[in-house]
């Protein structure tokens, strides 16, 4: 790869949710002190960039995701003067910041919006966000029949008989993106946060910003193909690759936002950078977000959404170098973020189910925690094998399995209420995560804190911890720490380009240029490695040339 490639091409970005990773005050809560207490460890494992979950001023009804201010830090994260010092700090670590941007809604508490409730219908305030008449003779019934991501319709009736559209929670209504005055206010906001530093922004629903004018009711959800007799895997991975013309999600429209987007990242130095986090329903739909002219990356859900299975692996792995290779982006690959199940859950059962976008993932069976954690240390380096750029959701690099038993009066997700609780939401991959000591809070938070973690911790994660796994070269820290390494050495690996072998049914093996294999099996047979001249790191031990199921090697050849 030439020196000169832009940094994000090949990034191995760090996922900071920010209320779990480091607590600095005592309150329970992670905060940007922790962060900047923590960048040592984060340089260390390996990363080039830290991603942080929002951090702006907000009444956390969905966990900072409900804006009131998008120019200043929330107090229970810090200060303004508080994130200014951590970009600072961070890039004398050499580690580059993105935070979080949440275009697609506010918090009701955010200015424009109570100045909408206050100015009535019709005014020109309204017209910032998404506001109509009910239907019906009365206009009791809601102007459609959206539904909302967290359950339950997505309009909410106000007093004077309007409604407004909130396709997440009702205290986050949703922005109208044909106001000329919503656009420029978030340019300006990219310039505010580009001239404190920051190197680039992950954003939030990035294909739900364009609403069709006519607010149609939805679509007909399509059904699979008729080929006969599919598995469960096949149909769901059919039934996703059908696009839908949906109202909301995924227009055209939207990539003229971000070719605006493009164009104020451009005006500042140092390759500043955009990954959308865009649910698109084929990779080519994908594709046109990461255009020459648009955002810079767009997460991978689909990789993320393969079962254990070597043909769905694969073929994913195709069609996302295909299509975005097309438009000359480079691909993400990412198995874990803060909005789904961790992979070593995922993974850690004997069926392992495609997950379908839309759906809650319910896994089927109990927990095998050592196979799913053998599983997640093979997915890992094949991950770190591929072109392009990663994302490690912090936590996953400690082999972090799903929290699936926390008490149901703690729950915090607006997901759980929102869905009558049928729907746990996703506070169990959200658990404070360890540092050191034999109990809870294993460090997250000061030993002399008199708040408890916002999220309580098992009681088996003391062999999880950062402390109990430095050092074991068995570990998974390790393993990801001699990964990272390996991954920032080796001239073959980031961006570039990869051949298949030929192998037998279950296993994949590729290789880069210049002199690298990976291979994985994901068979239930040991598979004989190719020739080659030595180890350079496998996921658990490989004698006499042959690689165990669900284990993973990089080899010298």
């Amino acid at each position: 790869m030439p020196e000169t490639a832009p940094w994000w091409r090949s990034a191995v970005i760090y996922q900071v949710y920010i209320r779990s990773f480091a607590d600095a005050n005592g309150d329970g809560v992670g905060d940007i002190a922790g962060i900047r207490s923590r960048l040592p460890y984060l340089k260390a494992l390996g990363v080039d960039a830290i991603w942080i979950n929002p951090w702006y001023k907000s009444p956390m009804a969905d966990h900072g995701y409900d804006v009131a201010d998008y120019r200043d830090i929330d107090p229970l994260f810090g200060t303004l003067a508080d994130a200014e010092h951590l970009i600072e700090e961070a890039h004398r670590h050499g580690i580059r910041v993105i935070p979080d941007i949440v275009p697609n809604h506010t918090s009701d508490q955010h200015a424009w919006f109570q100045e909408a409730l206050a100015a009535g219908p019709g005014s020109p305030e309204r017209k910032r966000y998404v506001f109509r008449p009910g239907r019906g003779p009365d206009g009791a019934e809601p102007p459609n029949d959206w539904v909302s991501c967290f359950g339950g319709p997505a309009w909410t009736r106000l007093p004077d008989g309007e409604w407004y559209l909130h396709l997440f929670a009702p205290q986050q209504p949703d922005l109208n993106w044909q106001h000329p005055e919503v656009r420029e206010e978030f340019e300006d906001i990219l310039r505010f946060w580009f001239s404190r530093g920051v190197d680039g922004f992950r954003i939030d629903v990035a294909h739900g910003l364009i609403k069709q004018p006519e607010l149609p009711d939805l679509p007909p959800r399509p059904e699979p193909a008729t080929l006969g007799p599919l598995s469960r895997r096949d149909d769901a991975q059919e039934r996703i690759r059908q696009h839908v013309d949906h109202p909301h999600w995924d227009r055209d429209e939207v990539h003229e936002i971000y070719r605006a987007w493009r164009r104020v990242a451009d005006e500042f130095d140092g390759d500043r950078s955009f990954v959308a986090e865009a649910w698109a329903d084929t990779p080519e739909r994908l594709a046109a977000y990461v255009r020459a002219d648009g955002l810079h990356t767009a997460f991978n859900f689909d990789f993320l959404m393969c079962g254990w299975d070597a043909k769905d692996l694969r073929s994913v792995i195709d069609d996302s170098l295909a299509m975005l290779g097309a438009v000359g982006a480079p691909a993400t690959w990412v198995l874990s973020n803060h909005d789904v199940m961790r992979h070593a859950s995922r993974y850690g059962r004997r069926t392992v189910r495609r997950w379908v976008a839309g759906e809650p993932y319910a896994p089927e069976g109990p927990l095998d925690r050592d196979l799913g954690a053998r599983r997640a240390r093979a997915a890992a380096l094949l991950m770190l094998a591929l072109p392009g750029g990663t994302y490690i959701y912090q936590g996953e690099e400690l082999g972090l399995p799903e929290v699936e038993d926390l008490p149901e009066d703690i729950l915090q997700d607006p997901v759980w209420e929102r869905s009558g609780h049928t729907d746990r939401g996703r506070d169990g991959c959200r658990v404070p995560i360890p540092w050191s000591g034999p109990t809870a809070p294993y460090g997250f938070s000061p030993d002399d804190a008199d708040a408890t973690p916002w999220l309580p911790q098992p009681a088996t994660w003391a062999d999880l911890s950062v402390a109990a796994q430095t050092g074991d070269a068995a570990s998974m820290l390790e393993l990801y720490r001699t990964a990272l390494r390996l991954r920032g050495e080796h001239p073959a690996l980031g961006d570039g380009t990869m051949t298949w072998l030929d192998t037998p049914d279950g296993v994949l093996a590729l290789t880069r240029s210049p002199g690298f294999l990976c291979a994985i099996n994901l068979s239930t047979e040991p598979y004989r490695l190719p020739d080659h001249t030595s180890v350079l790191l496998a996921s658990g031990p490989v004698e006499n040339g042959l690689l165990p199921p669900d284990q993973a090697v990089w080899l010298a050849v």
